[in-house]
């Protein structure tokens, strides 16, 4: 049955087992709808993390060097931040359920493709494809959440999604290692591995999600999709390749950043005329959406980091194989699977969520701090506690930034507010990780430069093959000082990393103190929709 509300929105209630029409969803039917979502954005999470351990056996089987490498990683994270914001807008205008399916199609194409790939440009191009469906199963998970639960009891719901996140993150590089490693799968396998929870997802979704669909008879901005789209690539790829292919201030700097601004200000400029613009511009009128979009941007630096460099330092400072590396990350995982789940409860239970927020910020900036203390000898337990405290901060902000902001906005903006959040975090990681781990680089020349004369001689030749290479050195083929003389190098400009993410972080703790706490919602999205419509049929109807 179709419905047009006074506005001109054209509302048609789907049936089939759900929630039947403005009726709120039971407690089973959120549970059975939520599986499907889960489902797909595990698999999205698992495909993005399973490569890293596998990847110097693909690029070498598909012959490509340093710069392929790269952008295996940098085409997937481009497509997913620069996509996440119009995947949010098109929820704001069509079937969320059917944009979540096609995030999944998409997905599935992407991963098929990528496991034939016969040559890094076939692997980027998939890879790509890939990052755009998973942009939109990352985006539209917390978007149908909104919808179908009020903001008050959405805190236990979201926990979910965090579980599910930190399960995925520290499952994915010991998956890719052990299939990597069984030479009867070899690492194709680990681009199909997502595959079987996407179709599983695409099923389950179509019987379990029903919700009401809302239409509205307007053009999908465009013109602002390209401008952003091409704004923050531009600015992806020029901190990809800064400090890389040429130095940090150079004509190619210029050019990038200064394209990259130009782009930006068109996209604002098409923004503040168009009649649907992909991120309304009015949101930011509304301090919290300010503040949490902000320091979302900061988050997203600090929790990608831990995800990225604690790979290298396991394996290149401790001489760790890859597998065990991920094995050692699991404090980090499990203090945020722990902090997501059980903050959620707590704002279910009291309604309260700014403490958490600022508690998260506390935990994550001193957990970098910390962590910017250690060596390659460092004891593990030490690391293992740093690490707990990064992974509860990230875990009490990360999803309650976007809880913050969606409490804020009309059910008609959930999804352009909620993708706007994560698009500033993906934003954040990206931008962060490409420009750390060129501070890294430098930093460790700079350490293994310095301590070079606690060589020997005979040493000193070997020592300088390993750094001046370019390549990650072999460290089971040095000599043992040489060996311990590189790790005390590694282990001590990846710390630094560390040391300059923590202010990164003490700016989002900042950012969120002075957001304002507003009592959270007792009703959902569609419910505030329906209140909405009926409200203004009311106003409508002839007065006797």
């Amino acid at each position: 049955m179709a419905t047009t509300t006074p506005d001109g929105v054209r509302a048609q209630a789907e049936h089939g087992g759900g929630s039947g029409g403005d009726a709120p969803m039971t407690h089973r039917q959120i549970m059975e709808a939520l599986s499907g979502l889960l489902l797909g954005m595990f698999a999205a999470i698992l495909s993005s993390t399973i490569v890293t351990n596998a990847l110097p056996e693909i690029i070498q089987d598909l012959g490509g060097g340093q710069s392929a490498y790269t952008w295996v990683v940098t085409a997937s994270l481009l497509a997913m931040t620069a996509s996440t914001p119009i995947w949010g807008k098109l929820a704001d205008l069509m079937s969320k359920k059917a944009l979540v399916q096609t995030g999944l199609s998409i997905y599935v194409l992407g991963s098929v493709v990528a496991g034939l790939a016969q040559n890094p440009a076939m692997l980027i191009t998939a890879r790509a494809v890939q990052g755009l469906g998973a942009g939109g199963l990352t985006a539209l998970a917390q978007i149908i959440m909104a919808a179908m639960i009020s903001p008050r009891e959405r805190g236990r719901y979201s926990g979910y999604l965090g579980a599910t996140f930190a399960v995925a993150t520290v499952a994915g590089p010991l998956v890719g290692g052990v299939i990597t490693d069984t030479s009867w799968l070899g690492w194709r396998w680990c681009l199909y591995v997502g595959i079987p929870f996407a179709l599983i997802a695409l099923v389950v979704l179509q019987k379990t999600l029903h919700l009401p669909l809302t239409r509205r008879e307007v053009k999908v901005d465009w013109a602002g999709a390209f401008f952003i789209s091409s704004s923050v690539c531009l600015l992806l790829i020029w901190v990809t390749f800064a400090d890389n292919k040429f130095a940090w201030l150079s004509w190619q700097t210029y050019t990038m950043v200064g394209g990259a601004l130009l782009l930006g200000l068109a996209f604002v400029f098409v923004e503040t005329r168009a009649t649907e613009p992909i991120i309304p511009l009015r949101l930011f009128r509304n301090r919290t959406i300010t503040l949490a979009s902000t320091a979302s941007l900061f988050v997203g630096v600090a929790m990608f980091a831990g995800t990225v460099f604690f790979s290298q330092y396991f394996q290149l400072a401790r001489d760790r194989t890859p597998t065990m590396s991920g094995v050692m990350t699991i404090p980090m995982i499990a203090g945020l699977f722990v902090s997501s789940t059980v903050s959620g409860q707590i704002i279910t239970r009291t309604g309260k969520w700014k403490n958490i927020l600022v508690s998260g910020g506390v935990l994550l900036t001193a957990g970098l701090g910390l962590l910017g203390t250690m060596r390659y000898d460092t004891p593990y337990w030490e690391i293992a506690v740093y690490m707990g405290l990064m992974g509860l901060g990230v875990g009490m902000m990360m999803q309650n930034l976007v809880l913050s902001t969606q409490n804020q906005v009309a059910p008609g903006d959930l999804g352009s507010a909620s993708s706007t959040v994560a698009f500033f975090r993906s934003l954040g990681g990206a931008v962060g990780v490409s420009a750390l781990g060129s501070v890294m680089s430098t930093r460790i020349t700079h350490y293994a430069t310095d301590s070079i004369g606690t060589l020997g001689p005979d040493e000193r030749a070997a020592a300088a093959k390993a750094v001046g290479s370019g390549e990650l050195p072999d460290m089971d083929a040095l000599p043992e000082h040489v060996r311990t003389w590189l790790e005390g190098a590694y282990g001590h400009g990846i710390a630094d990393v560390f040391l300059y993410v923590a202010p990164v972080a003490l700016v989002a703790l900042v950012l969120t103190v002075f957001i304002k706490e507003v009592p959270l919602r007792t009703t959902g999205g569609l419910a505030q929709a329906a209140a909405e419509k009926a409200e203004l049929a009311a106003e409508a109807r002839p007065k006797s």
